[in-house]
């Protein structure tokens, strides 16, 4: 049965997605940079954290360096920063509305990188 498309109204959620490259090698190694970047978006976005963020370092190759999961009270902020190509992949959920902008402003702060890629989305199903 063929599912059929509606016109979104009212969006459920707001999806930032940012892919980043050449980024600061220090930064992105450093576990309590990643954390006090958490902090500060949490903040810049004007969400509530849910508890502290988790950020462990593992993998090999290209998928080795640290991930970054910050749940907010509106859905959740999760980061992997890969240590072989210093790159950095967000994706920012919340079912509030946020400003993309502010959320970008402060990773460019934190991590300066060379490019940067962002898509942001209205969801709703």
């Amino acid at each position: 049965m063929p599912t059929k498309t509606r016109k979104i109204k009212k969006p459920w959620g707001y999806h930032l997605i940012l892919d980043a490259s050449k980024c600061n090698e220090e930064a992105i190694r450093s576990k309590e940079t990643i954390a006090e970047f958490a902090k500060k978006v949490v903040e810049e976005i004007k969400m509530v954290a849910y508890g502290s963020p988790r950020i462990v370092r593992f993998g090999t190759g290209k998928a080795k360096g640290y991930t970054l999961v910050q749940l907010i009270e509106t859905s959740n902020i999760t980061a992997h920063f890969s240590e072989e190509t210093n790159a950095v992949y967000l994706d920012i959920f919340s079912c509030a509305p946020f400003k993309p902008y502010d959320a970008i402003k402060v990773f460019k702060e934190f991590f300066n990188p060379a490019y940067i890629k962002t898509r942001f989305i209205k969801r709703s199903a």
